[in-house]
């Protein structure tokens, strides 16, 4: 990569973060990348404890800690693509249905330039209108869903857009291609039976924790391959809460029994060698976490998620 190389094309709305992704080139501009850092500052979708607005500043902030190579797979992505941080997008908080017109929009403009976005969240809303945008520039996708709960609630509060409900949203708006749906790491305590029967009737494949405790998922990673190929686009989203709190606890909602940070690296590196379009990393807390170290597993989380785009490759 040639951080020295100019970004052309019209200047997007952001503001100014306090450092960028990886100390990345920070963008005004989708045009000439094939991938990009976006941050989504926003938790007003949230139903415990908010913060998430919190997570792209800490999750920068920590990046810095990061290299340029992956030494457990030898990829080395900033030599096969061009890549910057296009900053945060100027969600509007204190309006809800808003933001998320404003999410789609920057999205569309992201989207329309090739660009492939890797999202710093920001509670688990924003996936909504991220895919509306996919979908509209890709069709129906296919979804790689790590998560404690399956965020498929008819409403919140009597609310049908909070960041409980985005993927039955998802499913009402043709968004999703629901035969190559898995949501894995599923538990805890719900409301009924249907939290996760309702994904199941609509063919999604839901994989509890409890199913894969002590478990390698490369066998899991191989059957999600095999069933989605490798031309369908995907869209990968990782609530950090599909972790367990032990490795995790800064975030909104915790949940015990949940996964380990092996098995949520099997995940993402079980992506490798389908047509990923885009990922987010969302539900990372800092005020739950003073450590930092929430923010740190989630910055490496977005990381690996860079080094299984399409387009890079392993030694």
């Amino acid at each position: 990569m040639d951080f020295n190389q100019p970004l052309s094309g019209n200047a997007m709305p952001r503001f100014a973060g306090p450092g960028t992704m990886m100390r990345l080139p920070a963008a005004t501009s989708p045009a000439g990348l094939d991938a990009a850092f976006i941050g989504v500052p926003l938790d007003i979708g949230t139903s415990n404890r908010p913060g998430a607005r919190f997570g792209p500043r800490q999750m920068r902030a920590e990046s810095a800690l990061l290299r340029p190579y992956n030494m457990a797979t030898g990829a080395a992505p900033f030599d096969m693509l061009q890549v910057a941080d296009l900053g945060d997008v100027p969600i509007n908080t204190y309006s809800l249905p808003k933001s998320v017109g404003i999410i789609e929009h920057f999205y569309d403009e992201v989207l329309a330039s090739g660009c492939k976005p890797l999202t710093l969240g920001g509670d688990h809303t924003i996936a909504l209108p991220i895919l509306r945008a996919i979908a509209r520039r890709h069709g129906p996708v296919a979804l790689v869903h790590v998560d404690a709960h399956a965020d498929i609630n008819d409403d919140m509060f009597g609310e049908a857009i909070a960041h409980g409900t985005p993927f039955r949203r998802a499913v009402e708006e043709g968004l999703l291609a629901c035969d190559t749906v898995w949501q894995i790491g599923l538990r805890g305590t719900g409301y009924a039976a249907d939290d996760f029967d309702w994904p199941r009737a609509q063919g999604f494949t839901v994989v509890q924790a409890h199913e894969v405790w002590y478990q390698s998922l490369a066998p899991l990673m191989a059957q999600v391959r095999e069933r989605i190929g490798p031309d369908r686009p995907v869209y990968l989203s990782f609530d950090i809460d599909g972790i367990d709190p032990s490795y995790a606890g800064g975030t909104g909602t915790p949940e015990i029994g949940g996964l380990t940070v092996p098995q949520a690296l099997e995940i993402i590196r079980g992506c490798r060698g389908l047509n990923l379009v885009g990922g987010d990393l969302v539900e990372v807390s800092p005020p739950y976490d003073p450590s930092g170290n929430t923010a740190l597993l989630g910055a490496n989380l977005l990381y690996e998620m860079l080094c299984v785009l399409p387009g890079v490759h392993y030694r």
